[in-house]
């Protein structure tokens, strides 16, 4: 996401003095807390909560992520080869064989499409792993595929690294294989474990042993995670579902969410841990659409052991306006910075079927613009095949679709244009009147979410008029006007705010689409 070279910032006094209508927070103490999670309590007025809301800030390795726009999923293991979408983990490794597997080819079409960083899905329900574990012998060594000595996740880590894109690993919570061991869901107790625990002909030294609490099961996943994040490379986000295996309801795992998370922080200190996760939330849907208002300060709760969870419902249509702060308070224990991402696949399915086409690039610029454009990250999975290849049809309209919002978002019309900063407003001259269509806006999310109402408009026959409107603004917000408008003079001004508001861009386009 590009950053114009510009702070506009404007105190919630100065708000007032120009005559803005909404009532900003009141003035913080300065003893109030602050941070990417500010704690609540039951007998905070509304007044304070949306004070308490104006004080909370991302950490670094969120900023991180919200300025990567566009990442990618890939899901591929053997759901590929068996024609399903959630394994059972009594499949026979040997089917595993992409003989044709270039990950470089990933990369490069990856790169191509505009993406920064890419997510592999290195577990799935099944159990089944992309690389040689020593904690089960549900993975590639297994198959036949070279010879027992594949490594998917190596390959992938290499090439992704090679083309300048971050690395990103999913390890599903679910694991059918070792349900079958007797291992997952088990009803084992949490007891301190040794992480990593060494194994029989294990020449491992580490420089550090962990000591957390886990069952059975969630040692499993500690080992697993170890393994992960000390053997290939720095990881740039660990990617965790909610999901239970298809096992029997009163055999339910018990997470153990705060060891997992403590280990992740200690090996991967700059990851960011989504979407059961305290960094990244799910959006709540995956159709890649964001909420048309969405905050990335929202209350929280906290569930089974540590994890993060929503005070409101995932799917609730409001999640931090001034009054879903209120709603959510008896539930809620801090106010967070959890801003969303927006997950879909480029076809039906997440993983790949022959059956299935791509979406059209009109869709995805669509889904684009619908999470992109409104404070959110995108998370577009494109399958590879049964070859190991993303297919030449999804090569070929991740290019397009690059091209297409390169071509929806051209050259900013304001860079290097006359600037003006007053209360609660951003003027622009663009020194001669130039056709606008597109819009994009973004706060400095350093101090925080603050924008909840404004207004764009333009000189047109000598009268300011408004050409656009919305609610949030956040880390990014884009526009699209009906039609152009053709003004020298632009301008943006906040209606509504929660405390000083620090414009990071105003930035104006004609689409050439």
């Amino acid at each position: 996401m590009a950053v114009s070279r510009r702070t506009f910032v404007t105190s919630a006094a100065a708000l007032a003095a120009a005559g803005v209508p909404a009532t900003p927070a009141p003035a913080a103490p300065a003893d109030a807390p602050s941070g990417s999670l500010v704690p609540v309590s039951p007998d905070d007025t509304p007044d304070e909560l949306v004070r308490k809301a104006s004080r909370v800030r991302p950490t670094a390795r969120q900023i991180a992520w919200q300025q990567l726009g566009r990442t990618a999923f890939l899901h591929f293991g053997v759901n590929t080869f068996t024609g399903l979408e959630w394994g059972t983990g009594d499949e026979d490794p040997d089917v595993f064989r992409p003989t044709g597997l270039d990950t470089d080819q990933w990369a490069r079409a990856l790169r191509d499409g505009g993406f920064g960083l890419a997510i592999l899905t290195v577990k799935h329900h099944d159990g089944f792993v992309l690389y040689p574990s020593r904690y089960t012998d549900h993975t590639v060594a297994s198959s036949s595929w070279r010879g027992g000595r594949g490594d998917v996740l190596r390959s992938f880590a290499d090439s992704m690294r090679r083309h300048g894109i971050k690395v990103g690993v999913y390890l599903s919570p679910a694991d059918e294989n070792q349900y079958l061991h007797g291992v997952y869901a088990n009803g084992s107790a949490r007891t301190t474990r040794t992480v990593p625990t060494l194994v029989d002909g294990d020449t491992r030294t580490p420089d550090r042993f962990h000591s957390l609490d886990a069952t059975d099961y969630g040692a499993h996943m500690l080992n697993t995670l170890y393994e992960v994040l000390t053997e290939y490379g720095p990881v740039d986000e660990v990617w965790f579902d909610g999901a239970q295996g298809h096992i029997p309801p009163d055999k339910v795992e018990q997470y153990d969410w705060d060891s997992w998370y403590t280990l992740v922080r200690s090996l991967a200190p700059d990851a960011a841990i989504a979407v059961t996760g305290p960094d990244v939330r799910w959006v709540g849907n995956e159709g890649g659409t964001a909420r048309e208002n969405e905050w990335s300060v929202v209350p929280v709760k906290e569930n089974q052991y540590g994890r993060t969870d929503w005070a409101l419902s995932y799917d609730t249509p409001d999640e931090g306006s001034r009054s879903a702060l209120v709603a959510a308070r008896p539930k809620t224990d801090y106010l967070q910075w959890w801003p969303a991402e927006c997950d879909v696949s480029i076809r039906d399915g997440w993983f790949y079927h022959p059956d299935q086409l791509p979406k059209s690039v009109d869709e995805l610029t669509d889904i684009y613009f619908g999470s992109v454009g409104r404070n959110s990250v995108l998370l577009l999975n494109v399958p590879p095949d049964t070859d190991g290849l993303l297919h030449a049809t999804d090569v070929v309209r991740l290019r397009e679709f690059r091209e297409r919002v390169d071509a929806e978002l051209p050259t900013d019309l304001a860079r290097g244009a006359r600037v003006t900063d007053s209360a609660g407003t951003r003027t622009v001259d663009l020194g001669t009147a130039r056709e606008v269509d597109r819009i994009r806006l973004a706060e400095d999310i350093r101090h925080g979410q603050q924008v909840e109402a404004f207004v764009v408009e333009a000189v047109v026959d000598g009268d300011w008029v408004p050409v656009a409107s919305a609610g949030t603004i956040g880390a990014s917000r884009i526009l699209l006007l009906q039609a152009p408008v053709r003004a020298r003079r632009w301008r943006l001004r906040v209606t509504s705010a929660r405390a000083a508001v620090h414009l990071a861009q105003f930035a104006l386009y004609r689409s050439r689409v």
